[in-house]
């Protein structure tokens, strides 16, 4: 049996100690980054179903909406995520058959501020 040598360390083995470590300590974080699971992202996913198209979409990166839309009916629901309370909440709902008649031409709601006839000139 050889008698134990007490060896000072040089700067090549600790080097070679730092560089392992290192390396080490890297492949963890490697090994840890590879193996999450991916997060879903359904955003401009749409589906058809019986008189409904439901689509989704963000309007910023915290916000994210359903969009259901009631064909029969004519109206269009917008969902949001409230993520402070953890509810789905509407959004807004909006009625088709009052922006076709628009688009057409036929007025919804009379106009304010003008008279018949006065082609914008004021008194």
């Amino acid at each position: 049996m050889q008698p134990a040598t007490d060896k000072p360390v040089d700067s090549k083995d600790l080097a070679i100690g730092i560089l392992s470590t290192t390396a080490a300590i890297l492949l963890v974080g490697l090994l840890i980054l590879n193996t999450r699971p991916e997060p879903a992202w359904a955003d401009g996913m749409t589906t058809t179903g019986g008189g409904y198209v439901v689509t989704v979409g963000s309007a910023t990166p915290d916000e994210e909406y359903v969009y259901v839309l009631n064909s029969p009916a004519e109206r269009l629901i917008a969902y949001r995520f409230n993520s402070s309370n953890q509810q789905i909440e509407v959004a807004q709902g909006i009625d088709l058959s009052e922006l076709r008649a628009g688009a057409a031409g036929q007025p919804t709601s009379p106009q304010r501020g003008r008279r018949p006839g006065s082609r914008g000139r004021r008194p």
